[in-house]
């Protein structure tokens, strides 16, 4: 049985012939299957259509033809001599052939396809995880940074406390010894009642310092959270923990908050976030409220 030729099974197959010829050319005339793998692989390229600038002939290996020279056939044209006529049913079967070879070819490229789209989700997964992970990794070490500050501020409060503690008993032995002797030394006469004057000894009483802060803070949502501060801790260590405990919110992502006072009405800026509670005045206890900030 006749065999048609490479491009005539590829004009066969449906496809055009200045593309079958462009085919057969870019993969130097190797047949009809790397013809094939070309067309499929290119057939969505913008310019699959736009001729060679080399002319067919050279590309294939062989000189052009008058048809590729000139134009079209003229009548001492030999193209096509001494080629065997295919009889229709011949021509069927290696059309079907063809077919079958190019149905083959594009359900190869289907799975791979299919195993590159399953790879690159594989590694998009891949990558959100790690991604979660980092987050959760940075979360942690800003809660253990925040605790440690919050030990080293606690360490240094108590120093401080010692300190004072040892100031005030130093004092008072002092007084003891300095003004002790002088009064116990001479009975005083009994007199009436009256305005008792200052001795050194007295001192003016001062205020009450608190060491420690009660806070709420009411979220958007209407839920609230209340947690306990030292009085020297940062407004940012607050933040800080309203943005850890506040939940997840619709659609995963979390805003960035911006904490008011509750009465009088007051935003805190940033600045104000490196400002110890006792500064802003929240000590003992004071009530904050969560508001989302406006995008910028």
């Amino acid at each position: 049985m006749a065999e048609l030729t490479a491009l005539e099974s590829l004009i066969e197959m449906g496809f055009p012939r200045g593309r079958a010829e462009k085919a057969l050319a870019l993969t130097g005339n190797q047949g009809i299957e790397a013809a094939m793998d070309w067309l499929m692989e290119h057939e969505d390229d913008p310019d699959v259509d736009e001729p060679l600038a080399t002319p067919l002939g050279h590309v294939l290996g062989r000189e052009p033809t008058s048809s590729e020279q000139g134009g079209p056939e003229g009548p001492g044209s030999t193209t096509g001599e001494g080629k065997p006529t295919l009889s229709e049913e011949e021509r069927q079967e290696q059309t079907k052939r063809m077919l079958e070879l190019m149905a083959q070819k594009q359900r190869e490229r289907e799975e791979r396809e299919e195993r590159e789209a399953l790879e690159r989700e594989r590694q998009r997964r891949k990558q959100g995880q790690e991604l979660s992970a980092a987050r959760q990794r940075l979360q942690e070490d800003e809660m253990r940074r925040a605790a440690e500050e919050r030990r080293r501020e606690k360490a240094e409060e108590l120093a401080a406390r010692q300190r004072v503690r040892e100031k005030i008993e130093r004092d008072k032995a002092e007084r003891a010894k300095k003004y002790g002797g002088s009064v116990g030394s001479r009975p005083s006469p009994p007199t009436e009642p009256g305005p008792v004057p200052s001795s050194p000894s007295q001192e003016p009483p001062t205020k009450r310092e608190y060491d420690q802060c009660r806070i709420q803070v009411r979220l958007p949502d209407g839920t609230s959270l209340t947690q306990t501060f030292r009085a020297r801790e940062q407004l940012a260590a607050v933040r800080l923990y309203v943005e850890l405990h506040r939940g997840e919110e619709p659609g995963g992502d979390q805003d960035p908050v911006q904490l008011l006072s509750g009465f009088p009405r007051r935003a805190f800026s940033e600045a104000d976030m490196e400002r110890p509670l006792q500064e802003l005045g929240l000590v003992p206890s004071a009530v904050l409220i969560v508001a989302k900030k406006c995008p910028s």
